[in-house]
């Protein structure tokens, strides 16, 4: 929760409720406004960015097919540079590139995507660089469009809304949940990304980057197969550069072709939680409590007869502590209540998410001798479930959201754990206790 107050002075740059940046003072506002997500850039309606600006950099190992439909969607609009990471087959893909009149960087020593990603940035000699995988479905246009935000000369990076996109034609259950529920979509809300945040992270998969922010961190870690945009989006952000998320602008990820290659690749994700967590530290916890709601989700979930009573002394003192912060005005009690309940809402999501996908394998074994824990669960399930299909409920059935969203959690969360045992380290499976208010991400400027 964040609330400003402006002076009179700064209210003079606002009309009708839109900042346009002219001098200093709006500029203070704006960066204000954006650093605390209380604000959204706006686009020119129409408008595209200029294409010399850009070039796509595409890393691909085989997929010739999978290429050949992203260029078709970005050539001859936009300069595109594919990188072949050693592939199996490289004629293939030298004949797509070809075809598409798109320029080739061949690797003889496969580096994984952080490494030709890296390699194909070494070429880019515009104020722009793209990095779209070869399994993405994109238009130029909407890069373009994306390109807009770096009208603000402290973006670093921007990426789009990355949906799953299943078969056409009578896609399995597996594949129409990852169309609604992909570990790659961030959701609806435009948001600045920073650790901490609403959105912490953006993939890989699409993102545009000022070439000289990128550099300046020296690009992506080669020693990282999975986690790596995370560890970039970080450092970038570390380093004083603003991250955007703008979800109007959509590009679609190709979903695995079958349930067993779908399942890896989520045990593959989990598996970059450790060597996350070695660089940044506590920032990969999976969870985030004040001690208050941390009890109180705890008591909602054991349904016990002092569960009342611990609920009702934190959203007290909840209350209490956001009254206090707020702002006077006639409802600042009312919106003080809500708030604390919400805030007890996401605290029990939060635990009944450690339970069932990153604390599972501890879950499981305590389950059989514990009835209790037994009713903890099935509660856990009940709240997950629910809410989380409640933003897909048109889209998919209840009973295949649900098969896919536990196995799903049981997938991520087995290569969570595996990470762990490979790293000799629990600090990714840690949460963290916040005791007071963090400080405010993303609202420093670089230095030098």
């Amino acid at each position: 929760m964040r609330a400003l107050r402006f002076s009179a002075e700064a209210m003079k740059v606002f009309c009708c409720g839109i900042v346009e940046v002219r001098d200093g003072a709006s500029q203070l506002v704006a960066d204000r406004l954006l650093a605390t997500d209380l604000g959204v850039p706006l686009l020119p309606d129409g408008a595209v960015s200029d294409s010399s600006e850009l070039t796509v950099v595409i890393p691909a190992r085989d997929r010739a097919g999978e290429l050949d439909r992203l260029l078709g969607g970005l050539r001859p609009e936009l300069r595109c540079l594919v990188v072949d990471d050693a592939s199996t087959d490289p004629s293939a893909l030298a004949s797509v590139v070809a075809r598409h009149g798109a320029q080739l960087v061949a690797l003889h020593e496969n580096l994984g995507p952080a490494g030709a990603r890296n390699a194909g940035l070494a070429h880019v000699d515009t104020p722009l660089v793209a990095f779209v995988d070869s399994d993405v479905t994109a238009d130029a246009r909407v890069l373009r469009r994306l390109a807009l935000h770096f009208a603000d000369p402290d973006l670093g990076l921007v990426a789009p809304l990355v949906k799953g996109q299943s078969r056409p034609v009578d896609p399995p259950w597996f594949e129409r949940y990852d169309a609604v529920a992909s570990s790659l979509d961030l959701g609806g809300k435009p948001s600045g990304v920073r650790p901490g945040g609403a959105v912490a992270w953006v993939p890989s998969a699409c993102i545009i980057a000022r070439t000289m922010a990128v550099a300046e961190i020296g690009g992506f870690d080669e020693t990282m197969r999975i986690g790596e945009d995370v560890d970039l989006v970080w450092r970038l952000v570390q380093r004083g550069w603003r991250a955007r998320y703008d979800p109007d602008q959509v590009v679609e990820h190709q979903a695995r072709s079958s349930l067993r290659s779908w399942l890896a690749r989520k045990f593959d994700y989990g598996t970059g939680g450790a060597p996350l967590a070695a660089r940044h530290g506590d920032l990969v916890a999976p969870a985030a409590f004040t001690i208050t709601y941390a009890a109180a989700a705890l008591a909602v979930l054991a349904q016990r007869r002092w569960s009342p009573a611990v609920v009702a002394a934190a959203l007290a003192h909840a209350t209490w502590v956001v009254h206090r912060k707020l702002p006077a005005g006639c409802d600042r009690g009312r919106l003080a209540v809500r708030l604390a309940v919400e805030g007890l809402g996401w605290a029990v999501r939060q635990e009944s998410g450690l339970m069932l996908r990153h604390w599972w394998p501890l879950t499981a074994a305590a389950l059989p001798f514990s009835r209790r824990l037994r009713r903890a669960v099935a509660v856990a399930v009940v709240v997950d479930t629910l809410v989380s299909h409640g933003r897909h409920r048109r889209e998919i059935g209840l009973g295949s959201y649900a098969a896919g969203r536990r196995l799903d959690d049981l997938a991520y969360g087995a290569g969570l754990w595996a990470g762990a045992v490979r790293g000799r380290s629990t600090r990714v499976l840690l949460p963290r206790m916040v005791h007071r208010d963090p400080p405010l991400k993303g609202d420093t400027r670089r230095e030098g």
